[in-house]
């Protein structure tokens, strides 16, 4: 059954839906009075019947609400440092298919793409757009969270929020199973563009309290890396 996202809970248990998501639901979809359709907001999904429907407007009544199933109990944040070319976007759309809640996107030393916030703040709406349309595909109760352009340091900073930091090392680390508890309830990833971290870099990240992993002899593409780091990470805490 398709998802849609709604801005705010349901009033008086009702749901009611304009603009693109109206039509998609009443024209796209085709959908009648009385035909089930499920919205999430916050991480809660509200099974709904629809009791009214055109072209500009659908009204849902909610039947009932639950925690969304799908949504992880680990709250995992990767902090990318920005790749070149359109490489985010994929980074974005499959680590959210995964269960990344948050992504923020960092410049590090090595970074050829060179933004500055302001330049930066111009792509964000697409990224936001690709988050909710990969959230919505994988059927994920919230929409996970692109945020502002960081520095390296600010990431650093930012990642103190989490139980469990780490970054990946192309010259090695400890194994992930060996760093990560199974009860992990926050942990915070950090990967670096094309070329990886620049020495000094990493040591200031290890001084500030993170711990360097290795994902074995391979040396992975920086857009692979995310991926294959997001999915075994899921894999530790049980989520996959």
């Amino acid at each position: 059954m398709p998802r849609f996202f709604i801005e705010q809970p349901p009033l008086d248990g009702v749901i009611t839906v304009r603009g693109s998501d109206a039509r998609h639901i009443s024209c796209s979809l085709r959908m009648k009075i009385n035909d089930r359709q499920t919205f999430c907001h916050g991480g809660y999904d509200y099974l709904c019947v629809i009791t009214a429907i055109s072209e500009d407007e659908v009204v849902c009544e909610v039947k009932e609400a639950i925690p969304s199933c799908s949504e992880p109990n680990t709250a995992l944040t990767l902090y990318q440092a920005f790749p070149k070319q359109d490489k985010f976007e994929g980074i974005v759309q499959k680590t959210i298919e995964l269960g990344v809640k948050r992504i923020v996107p960092f410049m590090s030393r090595r970074c050829v793409s060179r933004h500055n916030q302001q330049s930066f703040q111009k792509k964000l709406t697409r990224y936001q757009r690709i988050a909710e349309e990969a959230a919505k595909q994988s059927g994920r109760g919230i929409i996970p969270e692109v945020s502002a352009l960081m520095t390296f340091e600010e990431a650093l900073e930012d990642m103190k929020k989490s139980e469990i930091r780490l970054i990946c090392y192309e010259n090695g680390g400890k194994r992930l199973s060996e760093t990560v508890s199974p009860n992990a309830r926050s942990i915070a990833v950090m990967v670096g563009s094309e070329g990886g971290f620049e020495r000094g870099e990493f040591e200031t990240a290890v001084s500030s309290g993170v711990t360097p992993i290795g994902l074995g002899e391979r040396i992975l593409r920086c857009e692979t890396c995310p991926v294959a780091v997001t999915a075994i990470l899921m894999y530790i805490t049980g989520e996959v």
